[in-house]
């Protein structure tokens, strides 16, 4: 074998490592045995106040907010009453209505098309659903891949990619606190 097709075949084989390196994902297990166990009902009880910001694919914040939730479970069906603040005055309200089921979540709103799927393990929650999003005059329909992480009793991370087609638009970054 000449040096040449040596260095095709090593050039290759770590161009395949890479791209099948950069295909693997997070999968939900992965935070199995992580605590505090995330229970969306004993969370998502009461009032739960968090701060966040908005990215563009770029990284740079485009919106910083408030939300102030009041948040409620007849059974296995709770309501997740969200008041958006954003930096610039502007109000938003969405009301989620949450259905649980073993650990698997099933969630509905005004905005959302169709349902939100999600499950939870160990310390963790993954949503998946696509928002319909006003953007001027239009409205975009746009998927979510939607993270939460319960770091204690009091607090948790979510981290939210937001796409179209498959390609980045941005990342919401939030951090909620149970009062």
């Amino acid at each position: 074998m000449s040096l040449r097709s040596q260095s095709f075949w090593l050039f290759f084989c770590a161009l395949i490592a890479l791209v099948t390196t950069g295909c693997t994902s997070v999968q939900l297990s992965d935070y199995a045995n992580q605590k505090p166990q995330f229970d969306m009902q004993e969370y998502f009880n009461g009032r739960v106040v968090a701060h966040g910001i908005v990215q563009d694919r770029s990284g740079k914040v485009i919106r910083r907010m408030t939300v102030d939730m009041q948040c409620s479970w007849q059974g296995d069906t709770g309501t997740l009453d969200e008041h958006f603040t954003y930096a610039d005055g502007k109000k938003e309200r969405r009301v989620w209505t949450i259905k649980k089921q073993n650990d698997r979540y099933i969630g509905t709103a005004a905005d959302v098309v169709g349902e939100a799927t999600g499950a939870a393990a160990g310390n963790a929650l993954n949503w998946k659903y696509v928002l319909a999003l006003p953007v001027g005059d239009k409205v975009y329909n746009v998927n979510f891949d939607d993270w939460m992480w319960q770091l204690d009793d009091k607090i948790m991370m979510n981290r939210a990619v937001f796409s179209k087609f498959g390609f980045k638009l941005g990342e919401v970054l939030i951090t909620f606190y149970k009062q």
